[in-house]
């Protein structure tokens, strides 16, 4: 369980409203499992389509779920006229995505009015065994 504090109501609706329009996120499967003040959690199963030559999870898919948690996350702080862009985005791939399913936890590392710095860590699973598979760390701009 995280330590980030609960976001408002309307807070959560406007996240998962705006995830709910994203068609790549509907694509790979992934579903918004947890929305907190500063903190985002997105699973997605390793389906076939989001494979790679040695049957683990692309790192596409990582750097997907990666960077819209993350940017989600950023998102919880921003005025509620808001949306947000990834301004950029790195990550580093720890460990080959072999698993169920991935878990993605972005988290705001430091708000700010233009631009927020975020980071994002992803999980591969299966059943209770998790394995630390990708960092991310970026910035966001509200649109």
């Amino acid at each position: 369980m995280s330590d980030a504090p609960p976001t408002s109501p309307e807070t959560e609706a406007r996240v998962r409203a705006s995830y709910a329009r994203q068609s790549l996120m509907t694509t790979l499967g992934a579903e918004l499992t947890e929305v907190r003040s500063g903190e985002v959690t997105i699973t997605a199963p390793i389906l076939p389509l989001a494979r790679q030559q040695h049957d683990v999870g692309h790192a596409g898919l990582a750097f997907s779920i990666g960077d819209t948690a993350a940017g989600y996350a950023a998102l919880t702080l921003m005025p509620a006229e808001a949306e947000v862009m990834t301004v950029e985005m790195k990550i580093n791939l720890l460990a080959p995505a072999s698993g169920d399913r991935l878990v993605a936890i972005g988290r705001v590392i430091r708000p700010g009015r233009r631009i927020m710095v975020v980071a994002g860590d992803v999980w591969a699973e299966t059943g209770d065994q998790r394995r630390h598979v990708a960092m991310l760390q970026g910035t966001m701009i509200p649109v």
